[in-house]
């Protein structure tokens, strides 16, 4: 089939809508198997009281009378089928009264049984499409018919995955219609601030197609896994796909990556859905020094890491690959962090060692210790007598810290900085209350993480990198791992970042990285 390219930003779509069973989850294997045992225990049960037979509950049943239905009108739907009427009863029926709500209560009893047994499968293709979604800023909900999408979702572990989701409890609870009727995905768009014709709707079951088709939204994807495409067209879906990886969203530049810190998820809440990609997939993990291993300190020698920290990156490394990315010199670092099965990159990744004789320079780097000897004698000339300031020379680069600095010398201290790096040919980045000299080369913390992933042999489609970091400098990283990894950015302030996730402090990720650690220590 065809691939097809969707450009939200082109064509004015503000919010996905998705089904969940057979769209991003494999619940519907689950939900078939519990209307079976219902619908054949009934059935029986019906057949041996009358001394007839009645036709048993088939697989193309699901599909025909319950699939996207509300429980309740999925009993009496196909109940209808076989010419059988029950009273409605009451939701709060026992399930085991002869009911449709009884039955319907038999089924979720069922389901729950499966659930705790099987647990649940994920469309990984689904799960991509729609974080790539969130990433450019497109808005995402989740409408279901079932009662138990929080418990699915959770089980799944993506509950971070949804702005909003309306599922069987909510629709009951304002009194929404069921699919066909457009009720439910009419009040997902409204509660996404977006009106149908900005919205995209994708689903699975027929009858969500034709809820969707109904509401007037401005493109129906309907999912084809169970060879009914034609129905699936005949309904109302624009378009029909075999799986979401078919779709193609089209690339964004770096600012429309961009987004406000503040609105993005606390990674420690959403903690248990990223670990659950590693249930399979094998993660790399990428941190900065100062201000994510350790607090930021008034000095850099102050910045000691703790026995905690310590230990949970000794056990996360005999589990998958760990690197320091880190602005000091190579040296300095490892022997802050004092484990020998890490890989460290210094100097923002121009000096990179780690074990089984992995070392690597930037061929063009040594060609620029001359200027940095230079740019360094020059600054200590004119920043010599200003309180408090301080410059750390590494071996790649030049560091001018302020952070002690009385606010009014921070400006000369600023020319200073920027006049060596000019007269030098250096190039001039900033930080957390510092001015850095580096080499004028094509090469930051984000190439460096890259060429690891080379070098390390985790290029391959089961890994996924994972970057956490706290400063301008490892936007670069996050803005590389953008497409396939995580970055995750350690702040408490307002800012600009490439990262998709936050979290709030060292400690937060200490927290963060034992529970990645427990998860792998599960798995392996």
């Amino acid at each position: 089939m065809s691939r097809t390219r969707i450009d939200p930003n082109e064509e004015g779509y503000a919010a996905f809508i998705f089904d969940l069973d057979g769209v991003v989850t494999r619940t519907a294997r689950l939900h078939a198997v519990a209307w079976k045992r219902l619908f054949d225990e009934y059935l029986s049960q019906r057949s041996s009281r009358r001394n007839g037979s009645i036709r048993a509950f088939e697989d193309d049943d699901y599909r025909r009378f319950i699939d996207g239905k509300p429980r309740y009108e999925g009993v009496r739907s196909f109940l209808k089928s076989r010419k059988i009427t029950l009273p409605y009863g009451d939701p709060a029926d026992p399930p085991d009264r002869k009911t449709i709500c009884g039955l319907g209560n038999r089924k979720n009893l069922l389901f729950q049984e499966q659930l705790a047994t099987g647990g649940v499968e994920v469309f990984k293709s689904s799960v991509a499409f729609i974080r790539k979604l969130r990433r450019l800023g497109v808005k995402t909900a989740l409408v279901s018919s079932s009662k138990n999408a929080a418990a699915v979702l959770d089980a799944a572990g993506l509950v971070d995955l949804f702005d909003v989701r309306l599922d069987g409890v909510e629709a009951e609870r304002f009194s929404l219609r069921g699919k066909p009727h457009p009720d439910t995905f009419l009040e997902a768009a409204r509660r996404l601030g977006a009106t149908p014709e900005q919205s995209v709707v994708v689903e699975d079951a027929i009858a969500g197609v034709a809820a969707g088709k109904a509401g007037g939204f401005a493109l129906v994807i309907g999912v084809d896994r169970t060879g009914q495409a034609a129905e699936l067209e005949a309904n109302g879906a624009d378009i029909v796909i075999e799986d979401l990886a078919e779709l193609k969203v089209r690339p964004i530049s770096s600012v429309q990556r961009s987004k406000a810190a503040e609105a993005l998820p606390d990674a420690l809440s959403c903690a248990a859905g990223i670990c659950a990609l590693f249930a399979e997939k094998r993660p790399a993990v990428f941190l900065d020094y100062d201000g994510t291993l350790t607090p930021i300190v008034t000095r850099p020698e102050l910045a000691v890491l703790s026995a905690d920290m310590r230990a949970i990156l000794a056990e996360l490394a005999s589990h998958c690959s760990v690197a320091i990315v880190s602005g000091r010199d190579r040296a300095d670092v490892a022997h802050l962090v004092g484990l020998e099965s890490l890989v460290y990159a210094g100097s923002h990744g121009f000096d990179i060692a780690g074990p089984g004789g992995l070392q690597e320079e930037h061929e063009g780097a040594s060609a620029f210790l001359p200027a940095l000897d230079r740019a360094e004698t020059q600054l200590r000339g004119e920043i010599a007598g200003i309180k408090g300031a301080l410059l750390e020379r590494k071996k790649f680069a030049l560091a001018v810290h302020y952070r002690l600095v009385a606010r009014n010398r921070i400006a000369h201290i600023q020319r200073a900085a920027a006049g060596a790096a000019e007269n030098q040919g250096l190039r001039l980045t900033t930080g957390k209350k510092v001015f850095e000299l580096r080499p004028d080369l094509d090469w930051d913390k984000g190439k460096a993480v890259l060429w690891l992933l080379s070098a390390l042999d985790l290029e391959a489609g089961d890994v996924v990198p994972l970057y956490i970091g706290d400063d301008n400098t490892d936007e670069d990283a996050f803005a590389a791992l953008w497409d396939n990894g995580i970055g995750i950015l350690v702040t408490d302030a307002s800012r600009r970042t490439s990262a998709q996730y936050i979290l709030s402090d060292t400690q937060a990720v200490e927290r963060f990285l034992r529970s990645l650690s427990e998860r792998l220590v599960r798995r392996d």
